[in-house]
C-alpha cells in the first residue's frame, strides 16, 4: 500500500488477521453458491476471505484512493468492485447488479451504522446481514426492553429477524486502533413483510424521541390525544405511564395497528 493514508472521514479501521476474517466468513454462512455483498472492501482482507467460500462478492468501496491497489490484488477473481457510497447507490439498481438473493457482509463505520441496517433490512432479496459494529451498538442491536440500551434500532433490527451478537473483537485486532471494542452482529432475514414499514419506524422513532417522557405524551399530535393513548396503553396491558423501552416488539405493533387502524 506504500503511501496510503487512513481517512478518518471514512471512518477507517481495517482487519487483517486472517483466522479472525475467517471466523467472520463462517458466522455468515456462506455457502459456494452464494452471492455476497460487502459494504467498505478497504484494504481486501476480508473480500479475500469471503471470495474463498462465495460464488461472487459485489464489494462497495467509497474511497476511490483504493481502486488501483483493489483491482491489481483481485484480477481474474470473483470479486467485483464498485466505487461507490452504498447509500446512494439504489435498491433497484443493487438488486439488477446482484441479480437475486444476496448476503450482506460488511465492517461499518460508525456513522453509517444504523442507516444502512435499517436500509438493508427492508429489502427483500437480503437473505443474512452478518456486520462488525462498535459493541456498544451490538448491544443496542440485541437489548431486551426495560434495559437502557433498548431502543429504535433494537425494535428495528428485531422487526426482521433475531439479532444474535456473534462474537466480540477487541480494538486491538484493527488498524488504525479505535477507542472502543467492536462486535460482529449476524441477522438472518425473516419473510415477514411490513407494509407501512417507514411509518412504522417513524412511529417508533416518534416513541423514543424523549426518553424520560411518558408514550403519552411522545405519541400525543394534532389527530390523537393523550387520553386515546392511554386508552390504547391499558388495552395492550400497559399503564398510562408507560414509557418506550417497556414495549415489546409485538406491543408496538398493537399499538400502532390501534392507533392507526392499520395492519403493518
Amino acid at each position: 500500500m506504500g503511501s496510503f493514508e487512513f481517512k478518518k472521514k471514512f471512518g477507517q479501521n481495517f482487519l487483517s488477521d486472517e483466522a479472525l476474517l475467517t471466523q467472520i466468513a463462517k458466522i455468515s454462512g456462506i455457502m459456494s453458491d452464494d452471492v455476497v455483498v460487502e459494504i467498505g472492501a478497504g484494504k481486501g482482507a476480508l473480500t479475500k476471505v469471503l471470495s474463498r467460500f462465495a460464488k461472487k462478492v459485489y464489494s462497495f468501496e467509497i474511497d476511490k484512493d483504493l481502486f488501483l491497489f483493489l483491482e491489481n490484488e483481485f484480477a481474474n477473481t470473483n470479486v467485483q468492485f464498485v466505487f461507490e457510497d452504498i447509500m446512494n447507490y439504489s435498491d433497484e439498481k443493487l438488486n439488477k447488479l446482484v441479480g437475486g438473493k444476496f448476503k450482506l457482509v460488511a465492517n461499518l463505520p460508525y456513522y453509517v451504522t444504523s442507516p444502512i441496517i435499517t436500509r438493508f433490512l427492508k429489502n427483500k432479496n437480503m437473505e443474512s446481514l452478518t456486520v462488525m459494529v462498535q459493541e456498544e451498538v451490538a448491544d443496542r442491536i440485541i437489548a431486551k426492553p426495560k434495559t437502557k440500551d433498548y431502543g429504535v434500532l433494537t425494535v428495528i433490527c428485531q422487526m426482521y429477524g433475531e439479532p444474535q451478537k456473534a462474537l466480540r473483537v477487541g480494538r486491538e485486532y484493527f488498524t488504525p486502533v479505535p477507542k472502543v471494542d467492536s462486535a460482529v452482529v449476524k441477522i438472518d432475514r425473516k419473510n415477514s413483510e411490513f407494509a407501512s414499514h417507514e411509518k412504522f419506524i417513524s412511529f417508533v422513532k416518534q416513541a423514543f424521541a424523549m426518553r424520560r417522557k411518558k408514550l403519552s405524551t411522545n405519541l400525543a399530535c394534532q389527530n390523537i390525544s393523550k387520553a386515546e393513548i392511554e386508552k390504547f396503553l391499558l388495552s395492550i396491558g400497559h399503564s398510562e405511564e408507560s414509557r418506550a423501552e417497556e414495549l415489546s416488539l409485538n406491543e408496538f405493533k398493537s399499538l400502532f395497528e390501534l392507533i392507526y387502524d392499520k395492519k403493518l
